[in-house]
Parts: structure tokens; C-alpha cells; sequence
């Protein structure tokens, strides 16, 4: 575990580095059908789940994001997984991604993290824009990023090819003011 990862922590929660422990956690998260519906990646092993371990890792040295482990504030639950990808520093923007177990779905988790995160991503990272690609079908993720203030600036219709058919990305940003 790096020594300055930074932690945060909100009233019911601590986001913490994802190490190797989190192994059989994020497999849970990114091998469930209802999770990787609408998400980029889907692993059908522990083994190829540590792809996603070697991907979090990497960013991080290569100071293209950070993503944190969300668990309970005593870290023996895990809800799931947040942070910056795609780092530009040279526009001051990244991509937010987040997922969580369905068991935590609808307890206004991310509302509570989110606020902390994009904070961390302006004051910290020097961003000036989060952005946020979400599949236009994926209703539940939009309505959120909405309630967090993230703009929606656009569709790119047919941009993508998922599970053999074409899928529209809408775009959300939130800008520094």
C-alpha cells in the first residue's frame, strides 16, 4: 500500500487505496451482470479480474488518475470502487468513473462520496472539468450525475459497439467555477 495515498472519509464512509486484498471484492463488482450492464469491463475469473488490480495500480504511478476503494468507515465492508481516469493535465480534465455492489444500490452513497471525490479532483489534481461518459440507457447513473450538478452537455449517438450492437454515450461535466 503506497504510504501518501491519500484516504477520505465522509460520515459513513472511507475511500481507501484498492490493494490485492480487494482481489475477490472488485471480481464481485466486475463480474456481475447488473454492475458491467452498462460498465466498460466485465472479468469472468478472479485470475483475469487482476487485469482491473495491474489497471488500478497503474494508473496511479503513471499519473493518469487514482481510484479508491469504497468501504465502510471500520473497512470491513466494501461497497465498491470510485476515481479519476484518463488524466490530462495539460487541459485540467479527467473521466470520474464509479461502481458499486447492487446490495448498496439506492442508499445515497454516491451522493455522499461524489461531493468529496470532485473536490479532491479540483483542489488536489488542478482539474478544471470532471467529466462523466454514461450510456444513454443507463437512467439511474444520469439522474445521479444530474443531483451532483454535472452538466449534460450532449449525446454521441451510435459512438460504440457494445455486446454486438451500436450504444450511445451522453456526456456529463462538472466545471470548477
Amino acid at each position: 500500500m503506497k504510504k501518501d495515498f491519500p484516504i477520505i472519509e465522509t460520515e459513513r464512509f472511507t475511500l481507501r487505496q484498492i490493494t490485492g486484498d480487494d482481489l475477490e471484492n472488485v471480481f464481485a463488482g466486475l463480474s456481475h451482470p447488473e454492475v458491467t450492464k452498462y460498465y466498460g469491463v466485465s472479468f469472468g475469473s478472479l485470475e483475469a479480474t487482476s487485469e482491473q488490480m495491474e489497471w488500478f495500480k497503474n494508473l496511479e504511478i503513471e499519473n493518469k488518475g487514482i481510484w479508491w476503494a469504497i468501504g465502510s468507515k471500520d473497512c470491513k465492508i466494501f461497497y465498491g470502487a470510485c476515481g479519476f481516469n484518463d488524466l490530462d493535465k495539460q487541459n485540467r480534465k479527467a473521466e470520474v468513473g464509479f461502481w458499486l455492489l447492487p446490495d448498496y444500490w439506492g442508499n445515497r452513497i454516491m451522493s455522499e462520496i461524489m461531493p468529496l471525490i470532485c473536490d479532491y479532483g479540483f483542489k488536489n489534481l488542478g482539474l478544471h472539468r470532471i467529466e462523466g461518459f454514461v450510456d444513454s440507457e443507463n437512467e439511474k447513473c444520469k439522474k445521479a450525475l444530474a443531483r451532483l450538478d454535472f452538466n449534460h452537455e450532449g449525446t454521441m449517438v451510435d459512438c460504440e459497439i457494445k455486446n454486438e450492437r451500436f450504444v450511445s454515450i451522453d456526456i456529463y461535466a462538472l466545471i470548477n467555477r
